[in-house]
């Protein structure tokens, strides 16, 4: 079982945030990616969104980084640890620049990007940046083919209905072969199919572990996914977030493991439905760096090992 740390002070998302997160600074965040460096952790889970609709920011919060320069910044200030976007919405951006920034980042940390990707559901956002909603789908689809052959074709060609290169050079390449993982979010059954086809893992949404065996072998029906290469993720968090799909109103409270013995049995349980890696944070509410600080040491001794391969 992978572990990633949701990196606190990021964003002020109500139902995950700890008290002392709003009056963070960018130093309190480094030493939190540092920490969970030294301590083995996989990912540095790293959220985005590039505007936030006055009407949702009471909701969800008004901070949030652009993901892929948040990791950029926080790959220069470790060495082992993995980054990982969740999730960058890829309609917002050109797909030949995007290729290019993430090869980049890939390239300058010696293999440490994991790009957890989806097609978005903001739709004021997607108007504000001039993006067409309606076909997020679909340039999500195109987008990931053209990305892929940029990473990977010694002469880079493609021709689609919005993207389209030939006769071009495409260098620095990622580290990562045949190119950074690509976990892709979402519910639905296009986003499901999405991951069959184009990804290398599935990041579930506020599916309950019930759930999950259905939706993985609808997934693992799709054409082509037996035929795959590369291991399959399902990267899901480990609390159960209690808001509603879409709007982010809070349902109830959000149910995280509060001692060693909940949280080694709900990892165990979400390890035996199918789950390889989990999103990690303290069950109950830090009320300072330093203690959040200490969780971390206390996961990497008491509770990680439990779970190494």
């Amino acid at each position: 079982m992978k572990f990633g740390l949701g990196v606190p002070a990021l964003i002020l998302y109500k139902p995950v945030m700890h008290p002392w997160e709003p009056d963070a600074t960018p130093a309190d965040i480094v030493r939190v990616a540092r920490r969970a460096d030294e301590r083995g952790l996989e990912w540095l889970v790293i959220p985005e969104h590039i505007v936030m609709p006055g009407e949702m920011a009471e909701i969800m919060g008004p901070r949030y980084p652009e993901g892929l320069s948040a990791a950029a910044f926080l790959a220069g200030a470790t060495t082992r640890v993995r980054m990982l976007t969740y999730i960058l919405v890829l309609p917002y951006r050109n797909p030949v620049m995007l290729a290019k920034q993430i090869a980049t980042v890939d390239w300058f940390s010696g293999g440490r990007m994991t790009l957890g990707l989806g097609a978005g559901h903001l739709k004021r956002e997607f108007e504000i940046l001039g993006v067409p909603f309606e076909r997020r789908g679909k340039l999500t689809d195109e987008y990931l083919r053209a990305m892929k052959e940029l990473w990977t074709a010694d002469e880079p060609s493609f021709q689609g209905e919005h993207v389209r290169f030939e006769n071009v050079v495409f260098e620095p390449r990622p580290v990562q072969k045949p190119h950074p993982p690509l976990l892709i979010g979402g519910n639905s059954r296009p986003a499901m199919r999405r991951a069959a086809a184009l990804g290398d893992g599935w990041l579930p949404w506020l599916i309950q572990l019930e759930q999950l065996p259905g939706a993985l072998e609808y997934i693992r029906e799709q054409p082509g996914f037996q035929e795959r290469d590369r291991p399959f993720e399902v990267v899901m968090p480990l609390a159960r977030l209690n808001v509603e799909d879409y709007s982010h109103r809070e349902l109830g409270k959000t149910e995280g493991p509060r001692n060693r013995e909940q949280m080694i049995a709900r990892i165990g349980a979400m390890r035996g439905a199918g789950v390889t890696g989990t999103l990690v944070g303290p069950g109950k509410k830090t009320r300072s760096v330093e203690e959040y600080l200490e969780w971390i040491d206390w996961f990497a001794e008491d509770v990680a090992p439990l779970f190494s391969e």
